[in-house]
C-alpha cells in the first residue's frame, strides 16, 4: 500500500484526536513562547515539533526524517518525500512566512525568484 501525509485527512479518529488535542497542544506553544503579552517568533519552531510528533504518531518513526539542515526550505521527509511545514494565525490568510531575514532586498530578491521545491503542510491556526 502507497501511504501519505494525505492519510492523515482520511483517518476518522485521528481527525478527532486533533480536533481535541491540536488547539491545546498549540496555546501551551503561545505560552511558552510569549514574552511580556507577545508571542515570539519561537513559536513557529514549537508548533513544526508538535506537528511533527503528530506526523510520527501516526506513521512511525522509521517513516519520518527530521533535523534536515542541508535544504533549507525542506523540514522533514515523509516516506521519503520532503515536507515544509508552515504556520499561521489569525481569522483570515494574510500570508505565510517563507523566509527568515531582516534584509528588505533579500526578501524581495528571494520572494520574486521562489519556486517551491517541496510540498507543504500549512496550518491555519484559527
Amino acid at each position: 500500500m502507497n501511504k501519505s501525509i494525505h492519510d492523515i485527512f482520511k483517518d476518522t479518529n485521528l481527525i478527532a484526536r486533533i480536533q481535541r488535542k491540536l488547539p491545546k497542544l498549540f496555546q501551551l506553544a503561545e505560552l511558552e513562547s510569549s514574552r511580556a503579552g507577545k508571542i515570539g517568533m519561537e513559536v513557529g519552531s514549537l508548533r513544526e515539533k508538535i506537528l511533527i510528533a503528530l506526523l510520527i504518531y501516526k506513521f512511525g518513526d522509521n517513516n519520518i526524517e527530521t533535523g534536515i539542515i542541508t535544504e533549507p526550505e525542506v523540514d522533514l521527509r515523509i516516506f521519503g518525500k520532503p515536507i515544509s511545514i508552515k504556520t499561521f494565525t489569525g481569522k483570515k490568510i494574510n500570508s505565510v512566512k517563507l523566509i527568515w531575514t531582516v534584509d528588505p532586498q533579500k526578501a524581495k530578491h528571494f520572494l520574486n525568484n521562489y519556486n517551491p521545491s517541496c510540498d507543504m503542510l500549512l496550518v491555519h491556526i484559527n
